[in-house]
């Protein structure tokens, strides 16, 4: 690609959620991430792939829909309220079209079918950026406008982001649409708590940010797609094997990794506000994305690939060593001590 071309496209990408995230008017929040969305476009079909191409129409035309809507219900509210402020959403029908925006931005279910198809159409850096990074800006306005939102259509999109994340995820053999349900279920965990507690939301979604960086930085280094091919990985990096697998139970919410943080302080807030079923229920929950997240740790660490595979057997070249990866594999499994200080800070 271009370098110029490249420079406009990552200054895009970093700007478009900033600019949404300091606004306070809804058209410059909506520039912004119409800004992110067209700074996207080009890193997924960057592969000149069918199913590249096919990923990028399909995130085009979900993103320009949920901007529509976005748009929509901004303009509902300043018609019947005159403000065009984000926290001055005061309309009904405009607060439940921007959750329906919003969640199709972030990939809620049952706004969820785009996102899986769209990240095994794309390379695992784009995949990590759609993730992590791009989950910023709509974020941040439910953030901005929680007071005004609906909380049993948030508990309800959350209790079923968490239950098709969790379902869909356990059949599937390619590591990008793991991730992506992953991805799906997290969400689901953060749209629970976001009108009962915005900075538990917060601490929810950077310590996601880093579980899932580590994790796909790691699936990238090994250069791997499937399931099946992680087999062979151990025989090739050992100690990052390890850390894999550390990194997938943190991910799943088990003590006493980072993972177990937000999902402890969730579900006592829940009980706090006398929601038992709901938190019974979510932690029934994520059992399901704990079974995939345990099938990808038993294939990668315990499990030995045949004398005779079926399969090119991969060579064990010498990898280029990835210094970065070693603070946050540590952050990703590491941070449940000092919690306190992490409430402190949000």
């Amino acid at each position: 690609m271009n370098p110029y071309a490249t420079t406009i496209i990552i200054t895009s990408l970093i700007m478009g959620p900033l600019l949404t995230i300091s606004s306070n008017h809804w058209i410059m929040a909506w520039t912004g991430l119409e800004t992110s969305t067209l700074a996207i476009i080009p890193l997924i079909a960057k592969q000149h792939h069918p199913r590249a191409i096919e990923a990028t129409i399909k995130y085009f035309l979900t993103q320009a829909s949920a901007s529509t809507l976005i748009l929509f219900s901004s303009i509902i509210n300043a018609w019947t309220s005159g403000q065009w402020g984000i926290t001055q959403m005061s309309n009904n029908i405009s607060c439940t079209i921007l959750t329906a925006a919003l969640a199709i931005k972030l990939g809620l279910a049952p706004f969820h079918f785009w996102l899986p198809e769209v990240l095994q159409g794309t390379t695992m850096t784009t995949a990590l950026i759609l993730t992590t990074w791009q989950k910023l800006a709509p974020l941040s306005l439910l953030m901005m406008t929680a007071q005004s939102m609906n909380t049993p259509l948030m508990l309800t999109l959350g209790l079923t982001s968490a239950l098709v994340g969790g379902w869909n995820g356990l059949n599937q053999t390619q590591l990008r649409k793991i991730m992506a349900f992953s991805s799906i279920a997290h969400l689901g965990w953060m749209a629970t708590i976001i009108t009962l507690s915005p900075k538990l939301m917060l601490l929810t979604f950077y310590t996601y940010t880093i579980m899932t960086s580590t994790m796909f930085l790691m699936i990238k280094l090994l250069e791997t797609n499937k399931i099946s091919v992680m087999m062979t990985s151990s025989t090739k990096l050992p100690a990052l094997n390890a850390m894999m697998m550390l990194t997938l139970m943190s991910l799943a919410g088990l003590p006493p990794l980072t993972g177990f943080t937000p999902k402890w302080l969730i579900i006592q807030e829940l009980t706090k506000q006398d929601m038992p079923i709901i938190a019974t229920m979510m932690a029934l929950l994520s059992m399901l994305s704990l079974f995939f997240y345990l099938r990808i740790s038993y294939y990668t660490t315990i499990t030995l690939p045949p004398n005779s595979t079926n399969y090119l057997q991969q060579w064990r070249h010498k990898t280029n060593q990835k210094h970065y990866l070693a603070p946050m594999a540590t952050l990703s499994i590491t941070l449940l001590p000092i919690t306190p200080t992490l409430l402190t800070i949000t």
